[in-house]
This record gives C-alpha cells, structure tokens and sequence, in this order.
C-alpha cells in the first residue's frame, strides 16, 4: 500500500470520523478512500449500507464507475452511476433497493431533492458515507455552496451525522479545505496528507518577442476549418508560429497535455500541429479538447490518450485538469502565464507518473517590444515574471488558497426553492434553521434573510399561504420545473463590443466594470461608455493613450503571494536557472526597468503627468483599490501590476489618504458605479444590500486594499 492508502484505514473503517485525503495525481486516492469504506459495508450485519459519492464532472463518474465496478465485481456491491446520460431503468433500481455506491454530480443530486422530496428519506436511510472527489473544485464557488448545502440536507434526511470523505490532489489551505467540508467544525476533520511525491520536476521558460500589432494584422491566421496551402513565410513574424514549431519537434512520438489560454487559442495550435503531421506525411497525433466541442470530439482526444498504441497530445483548456484517466502523460506544455499555481500543480499531476519518470514542464511566454510608449506592466515584462513567479512558489510546495469567504447568496436562493419544492412548502423558520442558522449560509445575516424573502415575493418566486407557509410562486414553479434549475451556477458570460454601432467581438468578462473604465481589446485600448446587462453589451469608444500592455484586464485573478514573489524575482540579480536565453534577456530588461525606477523602495512613480501605483498586491484587492481610488475622484485603470493614475503625484497622496479613511462596510456608496454585479445565476433576485455584500465577497477585497491605502499615506 501506498503511505495514504496505509493511513486511510483506521480513520475510516469505523465511518465516524470526516477525512481529507490529499496525494498526488495517480496516487491512489480512489482506493485510499473506497478499501476501507467497502470493508466496512460488508462487515455490517444490518440492511446493507450505501456510499453516495459526489463528482464535478459527468465524465470523471464514468471513469470512476469503471474503475469501482472492478474493485466491487466479486464483492456483490453494486455500483451505479446517476446523471443525465443514465438510463432510467438503472436509477430506479437504485430507488428500490438503495444499497451499494451512488456515483452523482450536484445538479442530479439537487434533482432527486426537487423531483422526489417525498421519498429521498428513504433512498439514504442506510447511507453510511458521503465521498467528495475533486474537493478543491468546489472549494470558494458558488456550485461549493450547492455542495455544502445538499450534503447538511443528506445528513438531515438520514436523520443523523455522516463522515464526510474529501479525495483531492490540490489543496493550498488545509484548514480552509477542512472548514469546507465540515463547517463550524474544521478541527475535527482528519487530514491524510501523501508524502509520496518525490518527483523530480524538470522545468524550461521560453521567451519570445511578440510583434506591435501592426504587423500582426498583415498576418493571416487560418481559421481551424481552413484547408488552403497559403504561403506561410510571412507568418514568421509572430512567435506563435515558432512556438508551434517547437511543440511539434519536441512534443511528437509521445502523450503530452498543451494548455492555451483560450478556446481559440486551441483550435488554432490544434490546427497548425495537424497541418505539421500532413506536410511531413505522418498520422495526427495532436487533438483540440475543450468544453465547446462535442461530447464525440472530446471522447476521442480522451481515447486518443488513454489508448498508448499510437502517440497523442491534446491541446485543452481547463477540461482535462481533474482526474479523469487519460494515462500517463510525458509533458505538460503550457503557453502564456499560467491562470494560477494550483492549477499548474494540478496540470502538472499528469506528467511523470511511470516510476524513474520525470514530471516535465514547459512553458512559452510571448512579450511585447519595448518602445517609448510601452507600458509599465509591459517593460516589467508582467507575463514572463508572473510565470517566473509561480513556477518559484510550485516548486516551494506553496499554491493559492481557496477564496472561501464567499457569501453566494445566488446559490442561497436556488436553495430556498429547492427545499421549498422538496417538502412542498416550507416556513421561513424552517429555511432559517436549515440553510442559515445550521446550514451552508451562516455570513447571511437576519435582518438581510428577510429583505431576501420579501424579494423573492416581490418577483413571484415564492407566496405565502395563510398558515404561513411559503409555496413556489408564478415564476419560481416554472423556473423550478425547468432542467436548468438543478445547476446553482452559469459560465462567464460573453459581453459584445460595440463601438459606433459596429460589433468588435465577444470577451468573457468576470471582473467589476464601470463607466468610462479602459480595457484592452483586439491590440487597442477602448473607453467603456455603457454597459447593458440584460443584452451582455459594453458600449466603448476608442480611448487615447499610448501601447496597451498585453494584459486584458479580463483574465484570470492572480493572488497577493504569487504578487510578493513577482517583487522578489525582480528584486534578485542572479540569473533564473530554467528559462532559456530570450526569457533571460527579457528577465534582464524587466530588473533594469524595476532598479532604475527603485520600485524595491517606492509604490508610486510619476511620468507624463500620469502616477503610476504597483501595490504588488493580488487582483482581488488591486480591483478593491481602482474602485476605492474612482470613488475619491480619481479616473485610474488597472493594467495588471500597475493602476494607471489621471493625476500627478501630490492628488494621488491626497486620493490614498481618504481611501485610508473609508468605510469597508460602505457598500453602497463604494459599489455605486459597478455596472455588473449581477455575476451569479440568481443575483437578479436579490436585495440591493444583499447583493452588494455577496458581489464584494466574491470578486474584491476592500479591507487589504484600505489597509494599503492608510500605509502609503503613512509612509509620506
């Protein structure tokens, strides 16, 4: 047995205690966690007992159901797998004889609440277990809360206390993790940590220049469906090109995982590494995955894989970070900064898994020429510091702690109906108790329940019967009747931009926007004029100013340490061991620029009448700081390291000292301008207070951003 299989035993046999087993990729958790717990259903002598285990994904329960099926054939334990492509003769022979393992996703889950309230009672009469896999999935979302909130409804169903089992490979915070699983009573939740993951990781950074924009628009970029032999030389202008170029020679007779930062970004490499394969007159071995594409074209990168006769890479977005088993992987490729440390330690969980095998990963930054317009984000070289940074800090073992302090009161509401539709009918005491007092939504104060009950009357959600007793409304009965109640959560949605009526594009925006607020689109920077929720479209004009960085403002959220660790590779003079000699001269430029503006000793820098602010903090906080600045008077943007000031130095100072004095609880007055709050499936049902806090808790952190505010007004 491996050491967490070992540990696992004692602490699970007897299902009275709640476990985290936290290992590596491919280390086993799956048997860590099910050895023990089939053990003890066949040692119990009374009605035969159930485990209900609960997955992310569809496909990662159809790999489970594989891989236990095997473990339970000669065990006379049945295993069931229940989502949508479940036929409905296997689930109602669960329903009848609930015995054995149920493998569900949350929504299917929530599903069997809604539709059979009556008779769940009896489906997890004999439950003796309640396994989360992939726990740091759900950990700081709004689906978490979903999560948190059926398990407490299971438990008060069976009518007792179940050991709760989480199975995950990343966890940056145990006691945060612990405190998921079992809120209020973190402490006594038992942490199984595998220390088996002596692997040697071997690393290389490659540096690349990227073109101005204008000689990338004389650029053409075959679309994924084109099949034309145009002339490729002038192509050579942009590194993506000769980044294809060295993923097909180094990548080729082997399995490996490339991860682009967008969709696009995949069917193009998928493209070009096909094409590579044609002209050399040899099979395909590269193949597009992400969540657009058919159920079909993903199940064939996934078998492509996991077969082993014949090489395969697949390039993917997020879809092939959990643990569905693809096999061992060689490489993990990754090109632009990645979206965050934990998701590269858990990227990285697929590569070297064959004993005496190296996890080996690759990484392809491309950065901007400098001129005497550039940036400050682009002349500190923000992308390749930032990559630099969190390979530094993966290396140290340390990754992102999960944002849990997250009201989602969206999810608070679907939760509500659901009860609702479960008992058929419930009091407001009784979803007090469940949901808030005892339940997932303990941050959701009295005063802010009741504001939310008369919200959901308010737009025919729910209505009161004379007894008391609340009752789907109009509205809330044909939403509740409909499949997509049962998710608690939507993808980003996609604003268009349009300027002068013509339609620029489409961009997933997940951070606050306001008016007359500057992003970064297409190569250019645009000057947001409106917002209009309801179509999902931003009004913009061109904005003056000089080359926009590459950073979008859009993407992912970086957090406060990777930040500190950017400062210290900046700050240090050695020579950065795994990047190669374009990553090294770019790295050099960025300390230039760092030691000549003295950015080890100051925050702020003044040039062209602007003020340049580098907190070196995470963007939670940084997006807390451009609002709180916008709020005092100042017309700033957030450029990534940088909020870019419309003001000199001395109106900055003044700006950050009333920051300093500000209300953290302010809610109103500083979340005025925000156009979209509306971020989660249910926002638009809740109370403006309501909505202010859970937006402010989920998206930024005003208190850091004050507290930073109030230390620079101290250090002048």
């Amino acid at each position: 047995m491996r050491d967490a299989q070992e540990w696992a035993v004692p602490v699970l046999i007897d299902a009275d205690q709640d476990v985290i087993i936290a290992a590596a990729t491919a280390a086993g958790k799956t048997e860590a966690a099910f050895l023990p717990i089939l053990t003890h259903l066949l040692n119990r002598n009374d009605p035969p007992g159930s485990v209900l285990y609960i997955s992310p994904l569809k496909a990662l329960i159809n790999d489970q159901w594989d891989r236990l099926s095997r473990l339970c054939e000669q065990l006379e334990i049945p295993v069931v797998g229940w989502h949508g492509d479940i036929s409905s003769s296997k689930k109602h022979r669960f329903l009848k004889s609930s015995e054995g393992v149920l493998l569900i996703t949350p929504e299917s889950l929530e599903a069997l609440f809604v539709n059979r309230g009556s008779s769940v009672a009896g489906v997890f009469q004999n439950l003796r277990y309640i396994v989360v896999d992939e726990l740091h999935a759900f950990i700081g979302s709004e689906r978490g809360k979903q999560l948190q909130s059926l398990m407490h409804r299971v438990e008060l169903v069976a009518g007792h206390r179940l050991p709760r089992v989480g199975l995950s490979a990343t966890l940056g915070d145990m006691r945060l993790a612990s405190d998921f699983l079992r809120p209020g009573d973190a402490d006594r939740v038992t942490v199984i940590e595998s220390k088996n993951s002596n692997q040697t990781l071997q690393v290389q950074v490659r540096g690349y220049i990227q073109p101005p924009m204008s000689e990338l628009k004389k650029i053409p970029v075959p679309s994924s469906d084109e099949e034309g032999d145009e002339d490729e030389t002038e192509n050579k202008a942009s590194p993506d090109f000769a980044i294809a170029d060295h993923l097909y020679k180094v990548l080729r007779g082997s399995n490996n995982l490339i991860f682009p930062n967008s969709r696009q970004q995949v069917e193009w490499y998928a493209d070009q590494l096909r094409r590579r394969c044609e002209q050399d007159g040899v099979p395909n071995e590269f193949w597009p995955h992400h969540g657009s594409l058919s159920k079909d074209l993903r199940e064939q990168a996934e078998q492509a894989l996991k077969t082993g006769n014949q090489a395969a890479s697949a390039i993917c977005t997020t879809t092939l970070e959990l643990g569905i088993d693809i096999g061992s992987i060689k490489t993990v490729a990754q090109i632009g900064a990645p979206p965050s440390v934990a998701s590269l330690r858990q990227r990285l969980g697929r590569s070297g898994r064959r004993p005496g095998e190296n996890a080996t990963l690759r990484v392809y930054c491309k950065e901007s020429p400098l001129t005497d317009a550039s940036s400050l984000s682009d002349q500190l070289r923000q992308g390749l510091v930032q990559t630099i940074a969190m390979v530094r800090l993966l290396v140290r073992g340390w990754f992102e702690p999960p944002r849990a302090q997250g009201i989602h009161a969206s999810t608070l509401v679907q939760q509500s109906l659901s009860i609702i539709a479960q008992c058929g009918g419930a009091s407001a005491a009784d979803l007090w108790k469940n949901l808030i007092a005892e339940g997932a939504f303990p941050n959701v104060e009295k005063s802010d329940f009741v504001k939310l009950l008369k919200s959901l009357g308010e737009h025919e959600l729910i209505v009161q019967d004379s007894s008391g007793l609340l009752l789907p409304g109009t509205v809330g009965e044909r939403l509740i009747n409909h499949y997509e109640f049962y998710s608690a959560f939507t993808s980003d949605e996609e604003f268009r931009l349009v300027c002068d009526g013509k339609a620029l594009g489409s961009v997933p925006v997940s951070r606050p926007l306001t008016k007359d607020q500057r992003i970064i689109f297409g190569g250019r920077r645009w000057q947001v004029r409106d917002v209009d929720l309801q179509a999902k479209v931003i009004i913009v004009a061109a904005a003056r100013g000089g080359a926009p960085p590459q950073f979008d403002g859009l993407g992912a959220m970086v957090h406060d340490n990777v930040r500190a660790e950017m400062r210290a590779v900046l700050a240090d003079t050695t020579p950065c061991p795994f990047i190669d000699r374009g990553a090294q001269e770019l790295l050099e430029e960025a300390r230039k620029t760092f030691t000549a503006l003295s950015l080890g000793e100051r925050y702020i820098i003044e040039s062209g009448g602007k003020c340049y602010l580098i907190s070196w903090l995470g963007d939670y906080a940084n997006d807390a700081l451009r609002l709180l600045l916008n709020h005092v008077g100042l017309s700033c943007d957030n450029s990534g390291l940088a909020i870019e000031i419309d003001a000199g130095i001395n109106r900055t100072h003044e700006a950050l000292a009333k920051v300093g004095h500000l209300d953290a609880s302010d809610l109103e007055s500083i979340l005025a301008n925000v156009e979209n709050m509306l971020r989660e499936k249910w926002d638009w049902a809740l109370p403006e207070s309501l909505l202010m806090k859970s937006f402010s808790s989920i998206s930024l952190d005003i208190s850091t951003a004050i507290v930073f505010a109030k230390s620079q007004t101290l250090v002048k």
